[in-house]
């Protein structure tokens, strides 16, 4: 048998299967009521930046592209030597105002005392002064004594006082520094999948820089685009269906989040029913999050599909775009 005759029996194949599959897809699809509009996009999610908030070396990268990874989960460390020495000098300066508050507070004991028997030692002196018992230089010297008695006794005061401030900023430098280490482990703010690696171990980063991309896959959508007739009579919380190229025997559930306030021309990699109309309504469809959240670990971005949107009110969907979900994930 020819190489021709083998090419024509492949292509014969090809364009039967085509053919089988385009009918299948009509018989399925036999076509939309009044109501509800067809169009194509892919499916998105947003995008986190996971970065360093201060400069330094990145230590280590946990996370490699692809995986999925749970909120809270470590996924990469900075270098903090410098400042854990750091640390540990502020921790022992917050035990030295402990120290010193201990140290203050007993002396207040001890003026205390030292004050109450001054008191004690004026008031006799000042009744024997009255007795004719005891002399006037007498008495001056017990109330110099007590004079002094309570002036230290208020700066002993005065240094727990000192003490207390001190205590409080140590602890507020210590506690700076700890946001600093904790700071310095990145955690993934929600669960997602890494997108993009962007730094590498041994690397030194200024603040701010992404070390990893993460897709929040609890807010994933697909943007559409539709014309004025149809955008103009839709609402926020509208139904619509997603049904995607790689699994085009399942419908997902979806609704209008956003719908743009101004046309914009229809970019070209959007086709449309209607070639005529240029300007079209960016409208946003998002997927329900307690759905997402049972299918998340299978959850991609990227893929390609058809979206139908109902607009109008009290029409009823067809049958052949009733939901309809894969088993969850085990």
């Amino acid at each position: 048998m020819s190489k021709r005759v083998l090419f024509l029996a492949a292509l014969g194949a090809v364009i039967l299967i085509a053919v089988a599959g385009y009918a299948w897809w009509q018989w399925t699809h036999p076509g939309l009521p009044d109501g509800f509009v067809e169009t194509n996009g892919r499916l998105e999610a947003e995008q986190v930046q996971v970065a360093a908030k201060t400069s330094g070396r990145v230590m280590e990268v946990l996370a490699e592209e692809g995986d999925f990874v749970r909120a809270g989960a470590v996924l990469a460390r900075m270098d903090t030597r410098d400042v854990e020495a750091q640390f540990l000098q502020a921790k022992a300066q917050l035990q030295s105002a402990n120290r010193a508050k201990e140290e203050a507070v007993a002396n207040v004991a001890q003026r205390e005392a030292q004050r109450i028997l001054y008191r004690r030692q004026f008031t006799r002196v000042s009744k024997l002064n009255k007795s004719g018992y005891a002399s006037n230089d007498q008495l001056d010297q017990t109330r110099a004594q007590l004079d002094a008695g309570e002036a230290g006794y208020n700066a002993a005061v005065a240094s727990v006082s000192q003490a207390d401030a001190a205590i409080e900023a140590a602890a507020a430098t210590v506690q700076q520094i700890q946001t600093v280490l904790d700071d310095a482990i990145l955690v993934a703010p929600r669960s997602g999948r890494v997108q993009y690696k962007l730094i590498q171990p041994g690397e030194v980063v200024g603040a701010g820089t992404a070390i990893l991309t993460l897709l929040d896959v609890t807010d994933v959508y697909m943007t559409v685009f539709l014309p004025a007739k149809v955008a103009g009579g839709m609402r926020m919380g509208d139904d619509a269906r997603l049904v995607l190229d790689p699994a085009p025997q399942y419908v997902v559930p979806a609704k209008v989040t956003f719908v743009a306030a101004d046309a914009q021309f229809t970019p070209k990699s959007v086709e449309t029913a209607d070639e005529r109309e240029k300007l079209m309504f960016r409208v946003k469809l998002n997927v329900d999050p307690d759905l997402l959240k049972r299918y998340e670990t299978v959850v991609k971005t990227g893929v390609r599909g058809v979206a139908y949107v109902r607009y109008k009110q009290g029409v009823d969907w067809p049958a052949t775009l009733a939901v309809k979900l894969p088993d969850e994930p085990r």
